[in-house]
């Protein structure tokens, strides 16, 4: 009988606290780990949190899936703790300063984090032809969505049950080039998500600040407050981003 993943042990327990820590920081090195890291953790995850790897191998076209499963089934009977501490010490190598620093916006208000470690697990069992264009979105997959939204297949200002359009999406995940092909669309830049938050509010809480310039450039609103009465500049914990948020209003006042 497979014993459980974790085990009610004081020095397990602070294992266990240690390896939650360093799965939310991966959530901020998802854009720049390479694809064989994120799947050496990805296994490890998966290990730690269910085991020996128990379910059967996706089909002969779902490469993706197929390479994800093949990481974890190779750990084998690897034990709970192991995978913990392989998962630690690779976090801290990618991220050696530590870094637990939350996104807000992401995080805080519009729910995209919360509780969950990083986007790669949080997608990881959606297979290809179960994807919505929320989930092309999420991947970056310019092309697909190019081609969806040109046919009409996909109206460009679409909204998920957040009321989070694709804009909202691409700017949350960093995607400058997905946010102007967006926009080339015809993408509502002023749209708001159920928490009343625009583009410019993800773009300035998740800190990317080259898209926070480009949306002002495209025309976004930053006077624009959300439910809760907040300013794009006021989501944000970049002074850089709040000051040109500042200035770009003042300049237009």
């Amino acid at each position: 009988m497979q014993p459980e993943p974790f085990l009610l042990s004081e020095g397990f327990n602070e294992l266990e606290r240690e390896f939650e820590s360093a799965a939310d920081r991966v959530r901020d090195l998802v854009q720049t780990a390479s694809r064989d890291q994120l799947l050496y953790l990805y296994a490890r995850y998966k290990q730690a949190k269910v085991g020996k790897c128990n379910t059967p191998k996706p089909g002969f076209f779902d490469f993706e899936g197929q390479r994800k499963w093949q990481a974890w089934k190779q750990l084998g009977d690897m034990e709970a703790e192991q995978a913990m501490q392989e998962y630690i010490s690779c976090v801290n190598v990618l991220d050696p300063e530590g870094s637990t620093k939350e996104r807000r916006g992401a995080e805080r208000r519009t729910g995209f984090g919360g509780a969950a470690v990083s986007s790669l697990y949080q997608e990881e069992m959606i297979r290809e032809e179960d994807k919505n264009i929320f989930d092309y979105c999420r991947e970056n997959n310019i092309d697909h969505i190019s081609k969806a939204i040109s046919s009409q297949k996909v109206d460009v200002n679409t909204k998920d049950e957040e009321g989070r359009a694709l804009l909202h999406w691409a700017c949350d995940r960093g995607h400058k080039e997905l946010v102007s092909v967006l926009l080339e669309h015809k993408a509502d830049i002023n749209s708001q998500d159920n928490e009343g938050q625009t583009a410019l509010h993800y773009a300035s809480a998740c800190e990317f600040a080259d898209i926070v310039e480009l949306l002002l450039n495209a025309g976004a609103d930053p006077s624009i407050k959300d439910m809760e009465g907040s300013l794009p500049e006021e989501v944000t914990e970049s002074s850089a981003i709040s000051s040109l948020l500042r200035q770009y209003t003042a300049s237009k006042g």
